[in-house]
């Protein structure tokens, strides 16, 4: 905050005029000068001074502060407020009754994806602000929320708001630009929040790089988190209320000072500020509240304010509150976990955890009733304060001067907490036993070891008590070892020891209706979805009709949510396929936050498959491929898809008008070949898109066929994809007006240069006519012929296999075309073009490789034996054939065929066919090897009678 952004503080009160000629003193003795020191120093003081005397009650806090929360749960019950005033985005205050619902942590989102007035590429919009059970904020909603007569009412700026004035890739909310070196690695339970914007109620830590890094150096640890645990919440955990508020408005003051001048951040945070109170003046006189009665809950970076604005004295009327834009925004409750908060804040790995392990000794060492939501999971509920019917009215006393707390506190020395042994052996066994069990050869020597070097590293960090942080470093060196057995080394064991990764859940109340409607639906599996891990589910469908709508909810989540939250095991779903049995892999509770998403889409799971289906086919980057999927999956999830699929089969229609391109032809005839396929046996007549599709696609194909073979953009694959749309969709589209002409023109048209689709057009020849099997096998024999085209060859067999998609009947000559090619290239041209033949039946290997196969086991010996008399079918007329025996009986041969000969004879002649029937050799009676060799079939029937 540069000087001339604050305002004049009012005239300085006496209470603090020690502690300023301290400051003072210390300014002119340390520093160059007195003024630039001093002037830090003395605007501390006066802010602090300023925020104490407001009228108004300034409670200042830390997010995930356990001191935070035991001095806010100790000021509710003393001072009982009627109003509480609490920094969080105004437009969540619906969605925080339903926190009784939950298991925190949870975070409460506001999510938009059908955004106006933001660049369409921020879509979707989400803003998150998680919230722990060890927060002051917590408390401060707890005792509002159960409270009879108590008013809470957010006041920080809405999410509308946060976009507005903090674009997305600078967002200072994110912690991207300020994250700790040891912050947890990125796994499931860190990516709960997903991309969103993180919102914290009291951000506080040092935006002065150079100040962040000598408290850390002097204070000999490592992060800020170890730092604030040790020299802020550990002194202030038994403090009273107005020492607490004294140093934490202290702390804001001196980050706020200190702070870089980053001109658009400091603008931010001083609108939010006028945003605050322009927001809270409106309301006590919207209410005529005293404001003795409230209690103003906020960071100690936003206490230490020095707007024009601040208090409820300050400047009215000089601050605008912009208006919203017309996003349409979505609110809800999401689960978080500590590591999903330390992910996303830039916090030390296992800090939230630590300080849930703090909050809960804090609560026993000082004895302070906490407050809690009446209904909450997760523990016992705590007495709330009563208010209303005949109860008696607590009135408020005179606010008296603030005292001076900070000079005592910043002068005594610190108290050194004794070692606790019991505690710290406890610690010390335990890492071992859980390091066991993770795989570690650890023993009691490794115990004694961690216990020992715990209190060797607290000493030589000035403390007489070892901290977790110490305590988990101590751990790591000692039994860490150069590679991790199991799936969590030692540091990630030591967080899961002192607390663990605490996750959240959202209650089935509190779920939105999508939420609530599918695990309705799914009831009838009967496995419990809401818990985290994979449940599996076994669906007998052939068994249990019933459960064939449950299936149908199970496809539709796969294609909606993330690929691990609904993962088939067995079954499949396929256009006119009907179900027998299915097995699936269920984690809808692992991932709730996906399905709390989906519930901001719609209100039904087939509404917002269709609103996607839909976005898929009118978005500005749709194209006939993407449309025509859009039209399979809604004719594959939502039962035919009816009234949808026709109007998707429109609109692919209309893409493919405007479609100047080929790129996408593979994909429209793979997809057009299905749809037709189901279409013909599903329904009596083809519904009239699909047939206005294959006539303009005939007319469209033709049209860009010869650009397509001149054009060197365009692959091999895709012009032969465009000729198997003309050729296989041609008796169709004739019968429907087209012409092929056309058809014939854009082949006569065509003059390509690229060997691969020469070969194309000459299959395209052969299959109108234009060219016969004689000519094409002469045109390959010139080209094996001509050696200066003999290193380009392989590219056109490349082309003859990439043409089996349009004419599926050139298999054999494929077949005899690649044969030639092992005969006859030489191998430094052979060789190098192997890859390539494997990458292109790979490439359509569900559709070329089987016939090559077919049609290779058809031309091909079966047996090694019979491969050197084999001839091939190709070379047949030029080799004179064996003298084929046809037998006139006997059991080798076909009776029926041997005893009436006369039908073969005039089916021979019929085809032009001629020849003579061979004498057939004599049939041995028995077998020739027994009649050789008898002795053993006699020493075998000897044996027999003697049985």
């Amino acid at each position: 905050m540069t000087p001339a952004a604050r305002v004049a503080n009012p005239t300085p009160q006496p209470e603090f005029d020690g502690l300023r000629n301290q400051l003072r003193e210390a300014a002119a003795t340390f520093a160059d000068g007195p003024d630039a020191l001093a002037g830090i120093l003395l605007g501390i003081v006066d802010d602090v001074d300023r925020a104490v005397r407001e009228p108004l009650e300034i409670f200042p806090v830390c997010h995930h502060s356990p001191a935070s929360a035991i001095a806010m749960a100790r000021r509710l019950r003393d001072k009982q407020p009627k109003v509480v005033y609490l920094e969080l985005c105004e437009d969540m205050a619906p969605l925080l009754s339903e926190l009784r619902n939950c298991t925190l942590p949870v975070a409460v989102q506001a999510y938009a994806t059908d955004i106006d007035g933001f660049p369409l590429d921020w879509a979707p919009l989400s803003v998150v602000a998680p919230i722990t059970e060890a927060s002051a904020e917590y408390q401060a909603i707890a005792y509002a929320l159960d409270t009879p007569g108590v008013e809470l009412v957010l006041v920080d700026r809405s999410s509308d708001h946060v976009f507005q004035w903090e674009p997305r890739a600078t967002g200072t909310d994110q912690a991207g630009e300020s994250a700790d070196p040891d912050a947890p690695p990125s796994d499931d339970e860190a990516a709960l929040h997903g991309d969103a914007v993180g919102l914290e109620i009291g951000d506080l830590r040092p935006r002065f790089a150079e100040l962040e890094e000598h408290l850390l150096r002097h204070g000999r640890v490592r992060h800020w988190s170890e730092w604030w645990h040790q020299y802020v919440e550990l002194p202030l955990g038994d403090s009273d209320h107005d020492t607490y508020r004294q140093v934490m408005l202290l702390i804001g003051s001196l980050f706020r000072r200190l702070a870089p001048g980053d001109a658009r951040r400091v603008r931010v945070d001083e609108d939010r500020e006028r945003y605050m109170w322009t927001r809270m003046r409106e309301h006590l006189a919207a209410t005529g509240t005293d404001p003795a009665d409230c209690l103003y809950v906020c960071g100690a970076f936003h206490a230490a304010s020095g707007v024009a604005e601040f208090g409820v004295d300050g400047v009215a009327d000089t601050f605008e509150i912009a208006p919203r834009t017309a996003t349409t925004w979505q609110h809800g409750l999401i689960p978080s976990s500590h590591a999903a908060i330390e992910a996303q804040f830039g916090l030390a790995a296992g800090s939230v955890s630590i300080a849930a392990t703090v909050w809960a000794k804090n609560l026993k060492r000082t004895r302070v009733a906490p407050f809690r939501l009446a209904g909450q999971a997760g523990g016992k509920q705590a007495a709330q304060p009563k208010r209303g019917g005949t109860a008696a009215v607590v009135v408020a006393p005179e606010p008296a001067p603030a005292a001076d707390k900070l000079s005592g506190f910043l002068q005594q020395p610190p108290v050194l907490d004794r070692l606790d042994e019991a505690e710290l052996l406890g610690w010390s066994v335990e890492i071992v036993r859980a390091a066991r069990r993770n795989g570690y050869l650890a023993s009691t020597a490794d115990a004694i070891a961690v216990f020992e070097t715990s209190i060797l590293l607290a000493g030589m960090r000035d403390r007489a008590r070892p901290t977790p942080y110490d305590f988990q470093d101590a751990a790591v060196t000692c039994i860490e070892k150069d590679t991790v057995p199991g799936r969590r080394d030692v540091r990630r064991i030591v967080e899961s020891m002192l607390g663990g990764d605490r996750i959240g859940k959202v209650g089935y109340d509190a779920l939105p209706p999508l939420a609530r409607d599918v695990h309705d639906r799914l009831a009838g599996l009967g496995l419990n979805l809401e818990q985290r891990g994979v449940r599996r589910a076994l669906l007998d469908i052939a068994g249990r009709p019933e459960l064939a709508p449950c299936s149908d909810v199970l496809w539709m989540l796969r294609y909606l949510m993330p690929p691990d939250a609904v993962r088939p095991i067995m079954g499949e779903r396929r256009l006119g396929e009907r179900p027998i049995q299915e097995s699936w892999d269920l984690a809808l509770g692992t991932h709730q936050r996906a399905l709390i998403e989906l519930g901001y889409e719609g209100v039904s799971i087939e509404q917002v498959l269709e609103q996607r289906l839909r976005r898929a086919a009118y978005g500005p980057q749709a194209t006939a491929a993407t449309v025509l999927a859009a039209v399979e999956d809604a004719t594959l999830y939502l039962r035919g898809g009816g009234r949808l699929a026709e109007e998707l089969g429109i609109r692919a229609l209309e893409v493919l008008s405007i479609e100047r391109g080929v790129d996408g032809a593979p994909e429209v005839l793979r997809r057009v070949r299905r749809l037709l396929a189901y279409y013909r046996t599903a329904q009596p007549v083809l519904p009239g898109w699909i047939e206005a599709f294959v006539k303009a696609g005939y007319a469209h194909y033709c049209t860009l066929l010869p650009t397509a073979f001149a054009d060197e953009d365009a692959t091999v694959r895709q012009v032969a994809a465009m000729l198997g749309f003309l050729f296989s969709m041609e008796s169709l589209a004739l019968s429907l007006g087209c012409d092929r002409t056309q058809l014939e023109l854009a082949v006569a048209q065509a003059h390509p240069e690229e060997p691969a689709k020469v070969a194309l057009l000459w299959t395209a020849q052969l299959q109108l006519g234009g060219l016969t099997r004689a000519e094409l096998r002469s045109r390959c024999d010139e080209l094996l012929g001509n050696p200066l085209v003999l290193p380009a060859y392989p590219r056109y067999l490349s082309g003859f296999v990439h043409a089996l998609e349009p004419v599926p009947g050139l298999a054999d000559f494929v077949v005899e075309a690649i044969s030639n090619a092992f005969a006859r290239l030489p191998d430094p041209v052979l060789l190098p073009w192997l890859p390539t033949l494997i990458g292109t039946l790979r490439a359509g290997g569900a559709e070329l490789a089987p016939l090559l196969i077919r049609e290779a086991g058809r031309i091909f010996p079966g047996r090694l034996a019979a491969l050197d008399a084999w001839v091939p079918p190709w070379q047949a007329g030029s080799v004179p054939a064996p003298a084929v025996v046809r037998p006139t009986g006997g059991a080798r041969g076909l009776a029926l065929v041997a005893a009436h000969p006369a039908t073969c004879d005039a089916v021979a002649r019929l085809l032009g066919c001629e020849g003579t029937w061979a004498a057939a050799e004599p049939v041995p009676a028995g077998a020739a090897l027994v009649e050789q060799f008898p002795d053993t079939a006699i020493a075998a029937a000897g044996l027999l009678a003697g049985c």
